[in-house]
């Protein structure tokens, strides 16, 4: 026996059978939203039988407030096109908590073309897509301290430097100064720890809005947003004034140094142009440093 579309019976039981089976959330909806074909994955995620669900506008079932106004107007593009595209969004599952979908959609036509409904099959990535972002952020994050790296660092300051965004941040460039000697005479462990309370301390420092990074090695970035020279130069010396207070050592307080270049940015700068110029003016203040005291004494040591 064939049915009127040509497929036989074999067939169409076997497409129940995948639809009835299928962990994906497959759904029909006509072409005002109302969903007509609800496949039990669904019911099992919404929470609700297939009287609740058939007849109801998808959006006021499963999609967040937030999207209701997305789904309408996709939905009324897809009768208007023909055509419906993969999208991904948040539905809300039994117990109300929001779940990311990523949906395949089709448009339905009859036997002359014309659209007259949609079908969806969703894929719950909720938890694909928590793994791909403590990934990403682990990889932006430094393992030693818990700031964000050199690779953060630019991600953040693409942003700031985006046109649309104004454009007028600026950073200080940091480098402690006789870090090595502090590991050469205590070891790793000790300049682990002074580098660690470093970062709390230029932490403390920073002010809303300001983002603080391990650049690298004894290497520290703090970006500013909205900052001119001025502000930049204020920050600096409150930098200079924090960094450089004795540190707890294993026999006594241990002291070092930072030497800090500002850069403002200017427009049409990118993060490199900006990294460099501030890396510029931190060595200048480096050299500066060193003209005037050419022998600093050892950490926990006497005066040279």
């Amino acid at each position: 026996m064939t049915s009127g579309d040509g497929w036989t019976s074999p067939e169409v039981a076997l497409s129940r059978a995948f639809v009835e089976a299928t962990r994906s959330l497959v759904c029909v909806v006509d072409g005002e939203g109302r969903i007509l074909l609800a496949n039990p994955a669904l019911q099992r995620f919404t929470g609700r039988s297939p009287d609740e669900l058939v007849g109801h506008r998808f959006w006021d079932v499963f999609v967040v407030p937030e999207h209701v106004l997305l789904a309408e107007d996709a939905v009324v593009r897809a009768m208007a096109s023909g055509v419906a595209f993969p999208q991904e969004g948040d539905w809300l599952a039994a117990d109300g908590e929001r779940r990311r979908v990523a949906m395949q959609n089709d448009v339905l036509t009859d036997a002359d073309g014309r659209p007259w409904g949609i079908a969806c099959v969703g894929l719950d990535v909720t938890e694909q897509r928590r793994r791909e972002e403590q990934l990403h952020l682990r990889a932006q994050t430094d393992l030693l301290t818990g700031l964000p790296n050199r690779r953060a660092l630019f991600d953040v300051l693409g942003r700031m430097l985006d046109p649309p965004v104004g454009g007028s941040c600026g950073i200080l460039f940091c480098d402690l100064d006789e870090f090595k000697s502090v590991n050469d005479e205590y070891g790793h462990a000790v300049g682990d720890a002074l580098l660690t309370e470093v970062a709390r301390r230029l932490l403390a420092v920073a002010e809303s809005g300001d983002v603080v990074v391990r650049f690298g090695g004894d290497e520290f970035v703090l970006v500013c947003s909205h900052a001119d020279d001025t502000r930049l130069r204020a920050l600096a010396a409150r930098v200079v004034d924090r960094v450089c207070a004795p540190v707890a050592g294993p026999d006594g307080p241990l002291a070092v140094g930072v030497s800090v270049g500002t850069a403002a940015a200017r427009p049409g700068e990118g993060p490199d142009e900006l990294i460099s110029r501030a890396d510029r003016a931190m060595y200048g203040a480096k050299t500066h440093q060193v003209r005037r005291h050419p022998r600093r004494p050892a950490p926990g040591g006497p005066p040279a």
